[in-house]
């Protein structure tokens, strides 16, 4: 995928790009696997269902993105699959998570930590928070070698130099020793890229990856990104609110409203006929440079924890509510589409 492509579609996300050639598809394989997910959060003394039987599945070489609003579970699923809720205040409270094989519900902690940075890594949202600022980049890189490898330092060290200039960060050997805050922004996503990669995973979990950073380096980080899936067939999965990063990266698309699935679809149908309401809306209410338009907000906004409405969590917004929306829809497949499935009482009857 060409930096000018990519570029493109992160502004403007007018349509999805073509289908990336020479990705290194598994057909079957799925790395990662989330099925009936539903992880709640503790406030006060009462539990609260933040992410509600989700199910997906990641195949090599296949990126899945999670696109929604802030505060409909995106990052939290994410955290979920890492094992890093912060204990007594989240839990998985039902659900099955497999990553390469692996059933990380069933898995102790030990067995998780062992699995996050070698088979199943994540990069975080922001590089300048995730980074520590009193380590060099190199250590912090090399963490990862000698702690799942068994490397020693000095090797750690040449391997850290091979990552950074693999994620194409100029002069890497004398770049080695220096601090985060010795970097620019998309320097330190690309030390985060490097670190997420160091061992070699086979699941990726990319939060936002491109927050932050300005449309030119951001379409060099989904350029770098993408060389390496399509070299090394990772499972990816995008978690993002840019649509235009959705159109250029993504194969599929899960949408997220109040911690349900709304709309689950291939990247060119949700673009070409996104169904649910809500998916409806976040297109309105992107801008675009192939034509003229007025931007169309989503009025209101997502309902805290304790506020979530029963049934369908986007009734208070929708404009085609109806009775039946107090109960909570099914996640159903469109007739004559079977990987095309939407949760909505009117839209999918």
């Amino acid at each position: 995928m060409s930096e000018a492509a990519t570029n493109g579609a992160a502004t403007n996300g007018a349509a999805p790009a073509p289908a990336r050639a020479g990705a290194t598809r598994v057909p079957g394989a799925d790395l990662l696997r989330v099925e009936g997910l539903t992880t709640q959060i503790r406030i006060g003394a009462t539990w609260f269902d933040a992410v509600r039987e989700v199910s997906f599945a990641v195949q090599g070489g296949e990126t899945l993105a999670l696109v929604g609003e802030s505060g409909c579970g995106k990052s939290l699923t994410a955290l979920s699959i890492m094992g890093l809720l912060a204990p007594r205040v989240g839990r998985v409270a039902a659900g099955r998570i497999t990553v390469d094989g692996v059933d990380m519900t069933a898995a102790s902690e030990r067995q998780r930590e062992a699995m996050r940075g070698d088979r199943l890594a994540m990069i975080f949202q922001e590089p300048m928070t995730s980074l520590n600022p009193v380590l060099t980049v190199g250590f912090q890189i090399g963490e990862a070698l000698t702690r799942h490898r068994g490397l020693s330092r000095r090797a750690a060290r040449a391997r850290a130099i091979a990552l950074l200039d693999r994620v194409r960060v100029p002069s890497a050997a004398a770049r080695i020793d220096a601090y985060p805050h010795q970097f620019s922004g998309g320097m330190r996503q690309r030390v985060m890229i490097a670190m997420a990669l160091a061992c070699g995973p086979r699941v990726l979990v990319a939060d936002e990856p491109t927050t932050a950073l300005d449309v030119t380096i951001q379409a060099q980080v989904l350029a770098l990104l993408a060389d390496i899936q399509r070299r090394e067939g990772l499972a990816v999965l995008l978690i993002t609110h840019n649509l235009g990063v959705v159109a250029s990266v993504a194969d599929r698309v899960l949408v997220m409203y109040g911690g349900d699935v709304v709309e689950s679809a291939p990247v060119r149908a949700f673009f070409a006929r996104p169904t649910h309401p809500y998916a409806e809306g976040l297109l309105r209410a992107m801008p675009r440079v192939d034509r003229v338009q007025e931007l169309a907000a989503i009025p209101g906004q997502v309902p805290t924890l304790g506020e979530m409405p029963d049934g369908c969590r986007f009734q208070s917004r929708c404009p085609l509510r109806v009775e039946r929306c107090r109960e909570r829809p099914p996640l159903a497949a469109l007739p004559g589409r079977p990987d095309h499935a939407v949760r909505c009482w009117v839209r999918a009857a």
